[in-house]
């Protein structure tokens, strides 16, 4: 990246952080329990709602309570249950044809991040009925208020609950248009982890990992404040704390509980601090091939920290003192290396590898120019990288001869 380049992404990054206390920031307000719904709408004089969920998801029952106890309040419920890994724009238009024909007051988004983008994608395009998802891409460009939104995770990872963006991947191109705007945060959160309980051991650990890099980007990056630094410092020690529980006891509900508020955390740290290149490449393989977006990011995380170097390494020895791999006294390049060690670590133990089999070298050029387009100037991230500088990254993960499953 050339001297301009990197100046003009320093000063649009520092511009934002300037203006971090004026923006319209706000955290969800939190429901501990799926059966507090029907109230609340009640309440909001919200009589009509478009629930949208995966097949999986409602296949295995999990929104049949919600979909009684909403009927017998007398709320009336379209279910859009057809949201897929990678959420589609056509998806997208698909619920929202459902939302308008159905005269729906408000939307809830059940499920994982998809399902939870999906739903703040339709209320996006709801407040801007004009405007195609490819323009509201980017940031600050939904602008208007849209339906009242309640998100209910199914996995502790994404964060979606609490953020500002919702990411679609674009049906013909393979690329993911990231809407980021204060409106898309969800009016209310509801942290049941009774939801999260059958999810299995490999979603459960792949989406935990995202989780942690959430938390681990926000606080290393270059737009942090006083309150960003201690919610990513907390949603890393209960990562390292509950995310092996979880994965390897699906019914540990304390350790399901803990995660669902690691990942609360992580969403409101990155929600105004961002994330980083993990991220950004992460979108660019999980879109160009359809992969879990959780696993992918969990893969390439300690690379992208190995890669920063020393620029990071007293944020590292902090995150490692959080994540119980270091002491205050701790030598600070010794606990930053603990860090990253401990993340490889923790990737083993939960059955996350270190390769991503199936990526073709012939793409790696158009999905490093992607992951620099989503990331610059954008992601305030420590050390800065344009496309070609990122395309050592896909290196580091490509399996020689490997096939995805």
């Amino acid at each position: 990246m050339n001297i301009l380049e990197k100046l003009y992404c320093r000063v649009f990054q520092f511009g934002f952080k300037l203006a971090i206390p004026i923006l319209p920031y706000r955290n969800p307000n939190i429901l501990n329990q799926v059966d507090q719904i029907p109230k609340l709408l009640k309440e909001k004089d919200l009589c009509s709602v478009l629930l949208v969920t995966d097949p999986s998801i409602r296949g295995l029952g999990l929104t049949k309570h919600l979909e009684e106890i909403l009927k017998k309040n007398g709320i009336k419920t379209a279910v859009y249950d057809k949201v897929q890994p990678n959420p589609t724009v056509s998806t997208v238009e698909e619920a929202r044809q459902l939302y308008l024909q159905q005269d729906c007051k408000a939307l809830i988004g059940f499920g994982g991040g998809s399902s939870m983008d999906t739903a703040k994608a339709v209320g996006a395009l709801i407040a801007r009925p004009n405007s195609t998802l490819e323009d509201l891409g980017g940031i600050l460009r939904v602008w208007l208020r849209t339906p009242y939104t309640i998100a209910i995770p199914t996995t502790a990872g994404t964060g979606s609950e609490t953020t500002v963006a919702a990411v679609i991947l674009d049906d013909e191109s393979g690329h993911k248009y990231a809407l980021m705007d204060f409106p898309l945060i969800p009016d209310v959160a509801v942290l049941d982890p009774e939801t999260t309980r059958t999810l299995p051991p490999r979603i459960t650990a792949g989406t935990g990992m995202d989780t942690l890099a959430h938390a681990v980007e926000a606080y290393i990056g270059n737009s942090t404040t006083k309150l960003t630094r201690r919610e990513a410092l907390r949603a890393v020690r209960l990562v390292f704390k509950y995310l092996e529980r979880a994965v390897k006891n699906g019914n540990d509900m304390k350790a399901r509980r803990g995660m669902l508020r690691a990942s609360y955390l992580g969403g409101c740290a990155f929600t105004v601090s961002y994330v980083g290149y993990a991220h950004a490449v992460s979108h660019s393989l999980s879109g160009q091939y359809n992969l879990p977006h959780g696993e992918t990011t969990a893969i390439l995380l300690p690379y992208v920290l190995e890669a920063y170097g020393t620029s990071i390494y007293p944020q590292l020895k902090a995150l490692a003192i959080a994540a119980g791999v270091a002491h205050m006294d701790t030598e600070e390049a010794l606990a930053a290396q603990s860090f990253i060690r401990a993340v490889w670590e923790l990737n083993r133990k939960i059955g996350i590898g270190t390769r991503i089999p199936g990526i073709k070298k012939e793409d790696i050029t158009k999905m490093a120019r992607m992951a620099a387009k989503e990331g610059n100037p954008v992601y305030p991230v420590p050390v800065l990288m344009d496309a070609k500088a990122l395309e050592r990254f896909y290196y580091d993960v490509y399996e020689e001869g490997g096939t995805r499953s």
